[in-house]
C-alpha cells in the first residue's frame, strides 16, 4: 500500500501547472512584501513558508500551517484590478508540504481516489469540504484582486484558501473585497502591498470522524499604499496610507470592522498566543507622499548664498 501512494504521487508530476517553494524564510519572494519584510511576531511549530509560483512566476506568498491545514495568512501585491473572477481554473495543492523531497510544482488535484496519502495528511483536499455545508473556499489572495489572468488563476490553490460560512462570505466578506478593491484602484498611486489572514482557534471541520482541517474565528485584512492621492474626498483620506479591517467567521449580521492599522494589530495580538507580538508592516507603512513633501520643504528652505551688489557710484 506504502509504494502504491508513492507511485501515485511520482505520477502527479504531469499534472504541473506552476510551481511554488516551501522552506522556513521567504527569502526568495520577499518582493510580495512591504519593504521586502514579512509581518513579524508570528509564533508556531508547525508553519512552512511558500512562495506560490504559477507559470514559471513567483505570484505570492503565503504562511501556512500544517497543523491546522490553513494558510495564517497570503501577502501579495495588488495592482489596478478589473474585479473579474476565473471559472476555469481547477484547484492545485502544494506537494512540497508532504515532501521536502519534492520540486517545486504547483500541481491539479486528482480525483480523490488518487490523491496520497501524504498529501492528504499535510493540507486540505477538496473532500473536506464535501460535508462542510455551511462552508466554502475562500481564497485570502482573492483573484478579483489580480490584474493579469495567469495571476488570477494562480489563487486557485487550497494553500491560499480558507472555510467561511457562506453567509459571512456573501453578505460581508466579498464586498469589503470589492470595496478595497475600488478604493486602491482609484486614490492609490503605483502598487499596494496587501496582506490577508486569520485568527485562531476555531471550529475543526471533521471528515470520516476526523479533525481534518481549522474554520478560522475571524478574517482580516491589511494594506499598505506608500503612494496615495492627497486629494482623496474627506471620507477615506485618513485610510492611507494604510488601513485595515477585520470580522468574525460567522452567519449574517458579522460586518467587517474597518480600522487603522495600529488598531487591527492591537486586535490581532489579543486574539491567539501565535499573534502576541505581531505587527504586519514594517514600521507601520511610511507614506512617500511625506518623503517627498519633506525633500521639497528641504530645498525651499535651504540657505542662498548672498546676492553680490555692484555699487552705485
Amino acid at each position: 500500500m506504502h509504494l502504491f501512494y508513492m507511485l501515485s504521487f511520482c505520477l502527479l508530476r504531469v499534472f504541473c501547472l506552476g510551481s511554488a517553494t516551501v522552506s522556513n524564510s521567504f527569502k526568495d519572494c520577499s518582493q510580495f512584501f512591504y519593504m521586502q519584510t514579512p509581518p513579524a511576531g508570528i509564533r508556531g511549530s508547525n508553519l512552512k513558508t511558500i512562495c506560490q509560483t504559477y507559470g514559471d512566476k513567483q505570484r505570492y506568498a503565503t504562511l501556512y500551517d500544517r497543523g491546522h491545514r490553513l494558510p495564517l495568512y497570503s501577502a501579495y501585491v495588488f495592482k489596478k484590478s478589473d474585479g473579474q473572477k476565473r471559472v476555469d481554473t481547477p484547484w492545485m495543492y502544494e506537494p512540497q508540504l508532504a515532501s521536502e523531497d519534492e520540486g517545486g510544482n504547483m500541481r491539479v488535484l486528482p480525483l480523490s481516489a488518487d490523491i496520497p496519502a501524504l498529501v492528504e495528511d499535510s493540507q486540505a483536499v477538496l473532500e473536506d469540504y464535501t460535508d462542510a455545508v455551511e462552508y466554502r473556499r475562500a481564497p485570502l489572495n482573492p483573484d478579483l484582486h489580480q490584474a493579469e489572468p495567469d495571476d488570477k488563476s494562480s489563487t486557485y490553490t487550497l494553500t491560499n484558501v480558507v472555510p467561511l460560512i457562506t453567509d459571512f462570505l456573501d453578505s460581508s466578506w466579498n464586498p469589503y473585497l470589492e470595496t478595497i478593491r475600488r478604493r486602491l484602484n482609484n486614490f492609490c498611486h503605483g502598487k499596494s502591498f496587501i496582506v490577508t489572514g486569520v485568527t485562531l482557534p476555531g471550529i475543526s471541520i471533521r471528515r470520516n470522524n476526523r479533525d481534518r482541517m481549522t474554520a478560522p474565528k475571524h478574517l482580516w485584512l491589511a494594506y499598505c499604499c506608500p503612494r496615495f492621492d492627497r486629494n482623496s474626498p474627506y471620507e477615506v483620506r485618513f485610510m492611507f496610507p494604510s488601513y485595515g479591517g477585520y470580522a468574525l467567521n460567522e452567519h449574517v449580521g458579522f460586518n467587517v470592522v474597518e480600522v487603522p492599522l495600529k488598531t487591527l494589530e492591537s486586535f490581532l495580538r489579543n486574539q491567539a498566543d501565535i499573534l502576541k507580538e505581531m505587527t504586519v508592516f514594517y514600521k507601520g507603512c511610511l507614506s512617500e507622499n511625506t518623503f517627498k513633501k519633506k525633500r521639497r520643504d528641504l530645498t525651499v528652505t535651504q540657505p542662498q548664498p548672498e546676492e553680490r551688489r555692484t555699487p552705485n557710484f
